[in-house]
């Protein structure tokens, strides 16, 4: 704090106030004149008015919900560089190297890696047991307009010092709520505003968007498959606005998670009723997004519960039956993520191949789950042998793009330092960049994918083509059976195979 000509600068109203209040009453003291003292008490109405509210970045506990931070949000944070893996510098690359070329492509094309803003800037570590642990120094406590704004500022300086290209959001959490629909758009428009124009400064692209439909308490029985036609209305109208947004912000795709679409008992439900309600509404979004002009891809991310006890996207396979019954398979694809791939008792890569083989993976959530905990954790995938196998998918996938690998990942309840958001995003994307390192080598090596052409190379003959041309019918298999006698049943390797995915490692 600073004083001049006895008024105070630098946005510390408290001390300020005392400190006028104190020469208000000297000159009381001096003159005695009560003209003087009116003259006085306006002069200080007046100075406390018109104030400065900065807010630098060595003092926020004193700025109200001014946008006026001074400074770098991460200030000691250099731009984290790749340094190879004997490095002992955390805020460093050990193995994402973004123009090493992989496999034909480089890196960063095989990866697009994107920050998720709800869980970076506005993850608290609140759990249902605990109150919030994270308290970042440019927050001051609101979620008024001009403190979403700073949050902009602070996500595109992360992104930029990260070397991440793209980000994703949520309508809800990088602008607040309003008081009615149009309130609540006006205030998206103000800050995606603010954000086209740090986007063309820092040359970043939104890899998607979407609508938070799942926090307010109209969504509480669904929003698509709500029992209340009003409700279904205002989630059509905040999906057509965060679509818009993502359009203008050049998003190349558009994600919808169902968090509330499903049900928790189905003694009161209309199932079929819903499943058909939530189809046309996927039509009617199909539908805008040729209106508009929108080329990003439409995606859909299966989920099983939590926190209805079931979600109508259960899984991959739930999913891709879904958009068959109902013509969709065209327009949309699958956004996989790890964790709920966990908690519909699969493993990622289970899930990663059953949308490939169906024509339906377009995104990746980078997160995964701890074994012993039954919900939804969203750690930061660190698991070397499950990022080996999920670039696997990718590569055979050839690649993800317009989707990506976005890290719909948070800190833990107990990280509570700034740096350990980039700790974090680093760690996350070194064990994926190991795991396009492995998965190329497996590639390379060919080990893997001799064993299993082998396995099923007595398909490799005249009947075997017959077999999957589907000319093969069941007379002509029983007189083969006859000719042929008991069958022969190869090992099928499971060891070996699981020594040559061990081998690079």
């Amino acid at each position: 704090m600073q004083v001049e000509g006895n008024w105070c600068v630098g946005g510390m109203e408290g001390e300020c106030r005392e400190m006028r209040a104190e020469w208000v009453l000297k000159l009381m003291m001096k003159s005695g004149k009560t003209l003087l003292l009116l003259l006085c008490l306006k002069l200080l109405c007046c100075a406390v008015i018109a104030a400065p509210q900065t807010c630098p970045a060595n003092n926020v506990d004193n700025c109200g919900d001014s946008d006026g931070w001074e400074g770098e949000f991460f200030p000691g944070i250099p731009k984290i560089k790749y340094e190879g893996p004997s490095t002992k510098n955390p805020l460093s690359f050990k193995w994402y190297n973004a123009e090493e070329e992989i496999l034909g492509k480089k890196m960063k094309d095989w990866l697009r890696f994107s920050v998720a803003f709800w869980h970076t800037f506005r993850g608290t570590g609140a759990d249902p047991f605990g109150a919030p642990t994270k308290y970042w120094p440019w927050e001051d406590g609101t979620n008024s307009l001009n403190m979403a704004k700073r949050r902009m500022r602070a996500n595109f300086e992360f992104i930029s010092k990260l070397g991440v290209y793209f980000w994703c959001f949520h309508d809800r959490d990088i602008a607040p709520d309003g008081k009615t629909l149009e309130e609540s758009n006006a205030n998206l428009d103000e800050v995606v505003a603010l954000a086209k124009e740090l986007q063309t400064q820092a040359k970043k692209r939104v890899l998607w968007g979407t609508a938070q439909l799942f926090v307010h308490p109209r969504y509480m029985h669904g929003a698509a498959t709500s029992s209340e036609l009003e409700v279904y209305a205002y989630a059509a109208a905040q999906v057509k606005k965060a679509m818009e947004v993502t359009h203008y912000l050049g998003g190349e795709n558009y994600v919808f998670w169902g968090g509330r679409e499903g049900y928790q008992s189905l003694l009161n439900t209309d199932m079929e009723r819903e499943l058909n309600h939530l189809a046309r509404f996927l039509e009617a979004a199909v539908a805008y997004k040729k209106k508009i002009g929108f080329n990003g891809t439409l995606l859909i991310e299966p989920k099983p519960q939590e926190p209805t006890k079931h979600q109508y996207d259960w899984d991959a396979a739930t999913s891709a039956n879904f958009l068959r019954k109902y013509g969709l398979t065209g327009e949309f694809k699958l956004n996989i993520e790890c964790n709920h791939a966990t908690l519909s008792g699969h493993s990622c890569h289970h899930e990663l191949e059953t949308a490939r083989i169906n024509g339906l993976l377009g995104n990746i959530d980078a997160n995964t789950g701890d074994p012993q905990v039954g919900w939804d954790t969203d750690q930061f995938l660190v698991d070397i042998q499950e990022a080996t196998l999920i670039m696997l998918s990718v590569v055979r996938n050839g690649g993800l793009a317009p989707g990506g690998f976005n890290f719909d990942a948070k800190l833990r309840r107990e990280s509570i330092d700034v740096e350990d958001l980039f700790i974090a995003h680093i760690v996350g994307m070194d064990t994926l960049a190991r795991g396009l390192r492995n998965a190329a080598k497996l590639i390379e090596n060919g080990s893997l994918a001799e064993l299993v052409r082998k396995r099923y190379q007595s398909f490799d003959t005249e009947i075997g083509a017959q077999i999957e041309a589907g000319k093969a019918d069941f007379e002509m298999l029983e007189k083969k059976v006859k000719e042929w006698g008991e069958p022969k049943v190869a090992s099928a390797k499971q060891e070996l195979a699981e020594m040559i995915l061990q081998s690079v490692l």
